[in-house]
């Protein structure tokens, strides 16, 4: 059943700011579940000084961001893409990416079934 049917596991890393935004628009078009991880990137906006307490600047290297992590079956791929980009709407340097890659199987840990349940 596994080579007919295929998986994708989207990766989006956005703005800390824009996590509940498109939680909410992932919830609107039925996803029940994902992983949420906090993570730090640099792109091509290089560094951003910011000032500290009592005006003393730093230098940001990396700016926190979250990984949003989702498993599903290729027939929703289109929809799930879809709701976080219309979610943030960035048009900056900065404003995000999706990944998207295949997925080969799934299990759950807790009973050992492996299947597109395990999804």
């Amino acid at each position: 059943m596994w080579d007919i049917i295929l998986n994708k596991k989207i990766e989006a890393i956005i703005k800390l700011f824009e996590l509940d935004k498109v939680k909410e628009a992932l919830q609107r078009v039925g996803l029940q579940g994902s992983t949420m991880i906090e993570v730090k990137s640099f792109g091509l906006q290089r560094r951003c000084i910011k000032l500290y307490h009592r005006g003393v600047k730093y230098i940001v290297y990396f700016l926190p961001k979250v990984k949003i992590e989702i498993t599903i079956l290729n027939k929703t791929l289109e929809k799930i893409t879809e709701a976080i980009y219309k979610a943030i709407q960035a048009r900056h340097i900065g404003g995000g990416n999706i990944f998207v890659s295949s997925i080969n199987g799934a299990t759950y840990i807790c009973n050992s079934e492996s299947s597109i349940n395990a999804l």
